[in-house]
């Protein structure tokens, strides 16, 4: 990496979206640094994933942030309750789910924007996703660029540097886009995890909104889920 080449911090949880968008802040040049977070969270196999897309994408600083979990406590993904089964797509998204972590994105964002003034990056990267997504208010369109304002303001490299970017590459397209792209862009979709509820060895339940999403996309998309052998009912 030279000198001169643009360092971006990504999100990377190891989930489908996530995936793509290091693939895409790649093609875009940056040399990238990839952040996780272990926050309790049931489907910790995610971040399993996290690491071997890191390993296989070249990614050479990848970093795992354990967070207390007690504050993201009242989940269906952090022991609050049992994980849904929606029994349709028309179902999903309809109002804020029982799988919505409070305040999840806003706390990584903001590690993630320490990361990247110590770095010396003005880019953030997100897989936020408004179209196919189960209706969580932190993966809006106004929630980002107010995320993107907040950063300029209260940053050192806002105030006084070239400014900070939050980029969301994937906000306004739908699954089966998402996947089509990152197919092209040469991203191995065997190695991520999308379900809420895996078994230990990580093998998907099929039945959790996102196993649903994801199954709907490659669906669309035309494409066999390299994970669909692993699946129930697939």
């Amino acid at each position: 990496m030279s000198d001169s080449t643009p360092i971006a911090v990504v999100l990377v949880s190891g989930g489908l979206d996530s995936a793509t968008v290091l693939a895409k802040a790649q093609s875009q040049g940056f040399a990238c640094i990839g952040v996780s977070f272990d926050y309790g969270q049931r489907h910790r196999w995610e971040l399993t994933c996290a690491a071997r897309l890191c390993e296989a994408a070249g990614v050479a600083d990848h970093r795992v942030i354990s967070l207390d979990p007690m504050p993201l406590q009242g989940s269906a993904l952090t022991g609050g309750g049992d994980v849904p089964h929606p029994n349709d797509l028309e179902s999903i998204g309809g109002s804020v789910p029982a799988t919505y972590v409070p305040a999840r994105n806003t706390i990584f964002l903001s590690m993630a924007l320490g990361m990247a003034e110590v770095c010396g990056s003005g880019d953030l990267f997100i897989g936020a996703n408004a179209v196919d997504y189960s209706g969580y208010p932190d993966c809006r369109p106004e929630y980002i660029a107010a995320f993107e304002t907040l950063a300029n303001l209260a940053t050192k490299a806002g105030v006084e540097g070239d400014g900070i970017r939050v980029h969301a590459p994937l906000l306004d397209m739908t699954k089966a886009e998402i996947i089509l792209d990152g197919t092209r862009l040469g991203v191995d979709y065997g190695l991520t995890s999308s379900c809420y509820d895996p078994a230990s060895d990580g093998q998907p339940c099929g039945m959790c909104e996102s196993c649903v999403l994801r199954a709907a996309g490659f669906e669309q998309a035309g494409l066999a889920d390299p994970l669909c052998d692993r699946s129930t009912g697939c």
